[in-house]
């Protein structure tokens, strides 16, 4: 007697494999490490050490000789400044005293301002840099260009506009307070300050590069409180205007050239690693012929 089988039903065909996009499929799973974005942004090539090494060495560099090269213009700093001043007033802008006069109520806030001013700097911002090399490349490559532009515009502005800083200006009234309470960066003799140049306030680099390091945490990281780093160019405001060190149109110009390099040097957009699998796809099952297994 011939058995016969029942010819078993040809199944349904499956959804063509990319119909979900390439990143459903081709997007290892796994968590971003602490606090930040994870995708192309975070696993971007990470460029050679050596040569940023050399890169970030040589504009430390330009940025210490341009600013030597804006000396020798006393008579003109003061004159700008008493322009800046008046221009505040006109503007009424907050006086610069009212901030140093809360540092002065005791030593202990005026010495935590100097020192903030004479050694965050550069450590925080060397710090950011090492960072995202470490940790984000794409976001290190990004805030480099930036920094590099920032600094670039700074030293026109400062060749073309030295200004001294309210501390050494009568009419403002306010307290050098590096020089009375320490400590200080800089020479009791301005003209003469073989290490800065005390006539390059405008604009503010300690506010412009605070504010470029605070914009580049909260882009290159992902946590809820990723805002608070704003805090760091806000202290720092607080700091060198309190100090006697800057104008407030000093950090405003500086605001204003880190705006414009964002504006030309677009941020990185970090994408998910981990793609979720779309509602209702289902695994299709191989066809079993009728009555196996029987």
């Amino acid at each position: 007697m011939e058995c016969r089988t029942a010819p078993s039903t040809p199944s349904e065909p499956s959804e063509p494999s990319d119909r979900f996009g390439p990143s459903e499929q081709s997007e290892p799973s796994g968590q971003s490490d602490a606090g930040g974005p994870s995708g192309s942004a975070a696993s971007a090539a990470r460029p050679p050490l050596v040569r940023e090494l050399l890169l970030v060495a040589g504009l430390f560099l330009l940025y210490k000789l341009g600013r030597t090269l804006t000396s020798g213009h006393t008579a003109e700093a003061f004159l700008d400044a008493d322009r800046v001043w008046g221009w505040e007033r006109a503007l009424r802008l907050p006086d610069e005293g009212a901030v140093q006069s809360v540092l002065l109520h005791g030593d202990l806030p005026v010495h935590l301002a100097n020192v903030h001013y004479a050694t965050v700097h550069f450590p925080a911002t060397a710090a950011f840099l090492v960072w995202l090399y470490l940790r984000r490349p794409a976001h290190y490559v990004w805030a480099r260009r930036v920094l590099a532009a920032v600094t670039a515009a700074a030293l026109l502005l400062h060749l073309a506009f030295p200004l001294a800083p309210p501390r050494m200006l009568e009419t403002a009234g306010l307290v050098d307070t590096g020089q009375v309470y320490g400590p200080t960066v800089y020479s009791a003799a301005p003209a003469t300050d073989s290490l800065a140049n005390q006539f390059a306030a405008m604009p503010s680099l300690h506010f412009g590069w605070a504010l470029v390091v605070a914009i580049g945490l909260i882009a290159a990281t992902s946590s809820r409180w990723r805002v608070l780093w704003l805090l760091h160019p806000l202290v720092t405001l607080l700091v060198i205007v309190g100090t006697a060190n800057h104008y407030w149109l000093d950090s405003i110009v500086a605001g204003g050239l880190v705006g414009v390099a964002l504006a030309v040097i677009r941020v990185p957009r970090p994408v998910a690693a981990t793609a979720r699998r779309p509602v209702g796809l289902t695994a299709v099952e191989e066809p079993v012929p009728a009555g196996a297994g029987r």
